[in-house]
């Protein structure tokens, strides 16, 4: 029986609420009706497994471009869900491109960050080359974002900020929970999959965000990894966005009238 302390209660059965169902449904509504709108590039291949493609919507005359990463445990969900996201911020001028990945078990978790890795110079391309991109993950898709950070890339690192939405950065927890059935981390693995123990200076600026209602473990995750990337002399705020579960924190991402749509937006700004 979980409780309040056992890690499938905080990652798993405390994350959920009732109306996650038709918040979900109501995502792909508004997806579609973004495509119908914004007419953007559907399923750009970037490698040759089957989840590996892209969507893009573009800016005209976009300064930065905006590659987001979705949630599921690193084992599920779509870039579908989450494609109402980019109207208000192709507004802002970012392009937006929301990728697929290959998924585990199918994927090592290893295999799948390389995966989203080879995405980035295909993504940069396909929006014409220019400017820098902003990595924004959620959840499985933060922890993503901050390892495309973290990334020893050949020249300078194509990533000039990431945004982190209520992610998971410290793995060892979840090798407790029934998530581990699928990505078989032992205790080393996890800990090398861990972006917290492995920030470094010179990174990228980041915010890292997390609903008030979320359960203390991604609370405490967001908490950890804001404070690493500050402690290697980084520049990072943590925003807390009250009365917004994990789910509901989506809402806020794409409301320009919101305070973490409003920190965000100042990063399609053209590079100095």
């Amino acid at each position: 029986m979980t409780g309040p302390s056992d890690p499938v209660f905080q990652y798993l059965a405390g994350q959920m609420r009732p109306g996650h169902p038709a918040l979900i449904e109501a995502f792909l509504r508004e997806g579609d009706a973004a495509i119908a709108a914004r007419a953007p590039r559907l399923d750009i291949p970037y490698g040759p497994h089957e989840r590996e493609r892209f969507d893009l919507f573009a800016a005209p005359g976009a300064a930065a471009t905006l590659l987001y990463l979705h949630a599921g445990y690193w084992q599920g969900r779509d870039k579908a869900q989450f494609r109402f996201l980019a109207p208000p911020f192709v507004d802002a001028g970012f392009n937006v491109a929301l990728a697929n990945y290959p998924l585990c078990p199918d994927a090592s978790l290893a295999a799948l960050t390389a995966s989203v890795r080879r995405a980035v110079p295909a993504v940069l391309n396909a929006a014409g080359g220019t400017g820098g991109l902003v990595a924004i993950g959620h959840s499985a898709g933060a922890h993503l974002a901050a390892e495309l950070a973290l990334t020893d890339w050949d020249g300078p690192s194509p990533v000039t900020a990431i945004i982190g939405l209520s992610g998971v950065y410290d793995l060892d927890p979840l090798r407790a929970t029934p998530l581990n059935d699928r990505l078989g981390l032992d205790a080393e693995a996890a800990r090398a999959a861990s972006p917290v123990h492995r920030v470094k200076p010179h990174m990228p600026p980041a915010i890292f965000a997390v609903g008030g209602d979320e359960t203390p473990a991604f609370r405490a995750q967001t908490g950890a990894m804001h404070a690493a990337w500050r402690a290697a002399g980084n520049i990072a705020h943590e925003i807390v966005v009250p009365g917004a579960d994990h789910f509901s924190l989506l809402r806020h991402l794409a409301d320009p009238a919101s305070s973490l749509f409003a920190a965000i937006a100042p990063l399609a700004a053209p590079r100095a």
